[in-house]
């Protein structure tokens, strides 16, 4: 198990290290709105192609990135209790940390 994980994290890094060159970027439809434009989707042209990484069935990472905002879906496996019990604990560190973003919203996932 361990030695498939090297190689998954070390994709998982190097996608988010090129889909986080995010910049400050106004609405093209509306004058001086910001949107994220991987939330509202107006514009095909300013988003980057949806990256899932998967270590297996229930272990991925879904990236979608565009020119301003970057959403990342992370389904974590949970085949025996321990890994049940460890999944809020894991909730609760990214609800703590999500005071240093500037927007984290909590959805389920659609491709994941």
């Amino acid at each position: 198990m361990a030695s498939t994980l090297k190689p998954y994290l070390n994709a998982v890094k190097e996608t988010l290290n090129a889909a986080i060159c995010l910049q400050n970027f106004d609405s093209q439809n509306v004058e001086r709105h910001n949107k994220p434009e991987v939330e509202v989707k107006t514009n095909k042209e300013l988003l980057l192609t949806p990256v899932v990484i998967s270590r297996n069935e229930k272990e991925k990472v879904l990236i979608e990135g565009s020119i301003n905002s970057l959403r990342i879906s992370i389904a974590i496996k949970q085949a025996d209790e321990i890994e049940k019990d460890s999944v809020p604990q894991v909730h609760q560190v990214h609800d703590d940390e999500s005071g240093k973003f500037y927007h984290l919203e909590e959805k389920a996932g659609r491709g994941l």
